[in-house]
């Protein structure tokens, strides 16, 4: 019996050190239909290096940065497979990692997006993701399950979440063909949150699977503490509110996050004395305020 294409979806920028470890971690993988597609969001680097020691990828230039969705988008439509592992490039994966989520995808025509169990890449005891809390409509914030707790198999069981790490995300092409792609006005965070929200809306499930893992380099594309991060961070928490929560709910979200959250958080950086991240918190803020036309989502046409 024919096993199905799996497409692995990955994006490069600036970081192709990370990109040839990340092959390097594919060479492994016992699954025997694959397809690894690297998209490059207009590297400084040239990419063309990946090809001469991973000839067997596909590697797509994209002219402009188009961040995380678009990058994803990019990959998806090119994608031969009946399944999409959009997964990050400072990860490294255990062989197995495409058995347990194929499996756990076929379990039931419900699922919609399997992610595994997350652990750090340099303390590989640690968890970073084993499941995730729904976004609470009036903060705009959810918990992490197991987040920094040492692995000792305490989530070893298979369970429906509420959403998915961006860092690995298993979705059938089924599903991206009825919702659409990842919507691009987020550029960089919340867009697989985003996703999620859709996924669910549409009727399906989101699952974490543990039976295999990725380990993940945190933060090595932008920073710890960056002012990218600081900016998108801000702005596209306020877009995901504006596009998930409704009136009249939206009151008290818009309530919230004018008369607690953002004062508080340019506090923080004030007293922190980080004018630089206060003066991009309140840009993003203001950005996702006033940005329009934020419920288009594209569509997956192959």
């Amino acid at each position: 019996m024919n096993k199905p294409l799996i497409s692995v979806i990955t994006i490069n920028y600036n970081g192709l050190i990370h990109t040839m470890d990340f092959l390097a971690s594919f060479q492994k993988i016992t699954y025997p239909n694959v397809e690894v597609i690297v998209v490059d969001n207009a590297s400084k680097e040239s990419p063309d290096n990946l090809l001469e020691k991973y000839p067997d990828t596909i590697l797509v230039k994209n002219p402009v940065n188009e961040g995380f969705a678009g990058g994803n988008n990019r990959g998806m439509e090119i994608a031969k497979g009946d399944y999409f592992f959009l997964i990050n490039n400072d990860t490294e994966v255990a062989p197995d990692i495409l058995e347990a989520l194929l499996e756990r995808a076929e379990n039931s025509e419900k699922v919609g997006l399997v992610c595994p169990k997350i652990l750090y890449h340099e303390k590989p005891d640690i968890i970073q993701y084993a499941g995730f809390s729904a976004i609470n409509p009036i903060t705009g914030r959810g918990k992490g399950k197991g987040y920094l707790e040492k692995d000792q198999g305490q989530h070893q069981v298979a369970e429906i979440t509420q959403l998915a790490h961006g860092a690995a995300m298993f979705i059938p092409k089924k599903v991206v063909d009825e919702i659409g792609l990842m919507a691009e006005l987020y550029f960089l965070y919340y867009e697989e949150m985003d996703y999620c929200e859709r996924i669910k809306q549409a009727g399906y499930e989101i699952w974490y699977e543990p039976k295999s893992f990725i380990l993940h380099k945190e933060s090595m594309s932008v920073g710890k503490n960056s002012l990218l991060k600081t900016y998108y961070m801000s702005r596209n928490r306020w877009l995901y509110l504006r596009r998930n929560v409704d009136y009249p709910l939206f009151i008290f979200t818009a309530g919230y996050y004018l008369f607690i959250a953002l004062p508080k958080n340019l506090l923080v950086h004030l007293f922190q004395g980080e004018m630089d991240h206060a003066r991009k918190y309140f840009k993003g803020f203001i950005d996702g305020l006033f940005l329009k036309d934020i419920k288009e989502n594209p569509t997956l046409i192959n």
